[in-house]
């Protein structure tokens, strides 16, 4: 095994998945896969602020609060006031976000599904899904990949 041929299969298979996810969501939701991702984190995150965003979704927190401010003028985000710090919002789904992330998740589910069941098996994407997290745990412990901005 060659590492960098490894590491460029890994991009090139990331960038393919996100792609055709994209596409997808864009054509049956109107949302891109950012957008997607952005959605399911805030639903997740109790206090989610655009600095967690920017955080989990490695970018700078400039670009993440641009793209808050498209989530919330698109009507599927809010921002509150954050009684632990009046410099920051806290973020939450409408009912319209709620709706369309039910929805477009269910979408999302399917997609990447098919395409990685019809290469893998179900203990080839354990096994896989394993592997990677250990990869992207030690990345995570060594602080690496973090934006610069």
């Amino acid at each position: 095994m060659e590492p960098y041929q490894l590491f460029s299969d890994l991009v090139h298979t990331e960038v393919r998945l996100y792609n055709a996810l994209d596409r997808r969501l864009r054509a049956d939701h109107g949302l891109a896969a950012s957008q997607h991702a952005m959605l399911r984190f805030i639903e997740a995150t109790d206090g989610c602020r655009v600095a967690d965003i920017a955080r989990e979704m490695v970018i700078a927190v400039g670009a993440a609060s641009k793209s808050v401010d498209r989530l919330e003028s698109s009507g599927w985000v809010v921002r509150r006031p954050n009684p632990g710090n009046r410099r920051s919002s806290l973020l939450e789904l409408t009912q319209s976000g709620r709706s369309l992330l039910a929805q477009a998740s269910a979408t999302a589910d399917a997609e990447v599904r098919h395409w990685l069941g019809s290469a893998l098996t179900e203990p080839e994407l354990a096994q896989l899904a394993g592997a990677l997290g250990r990869v992207l745990s030690t990345l995570y412990s060594a602080g690496i990949g973090q934006p610069t901005g």
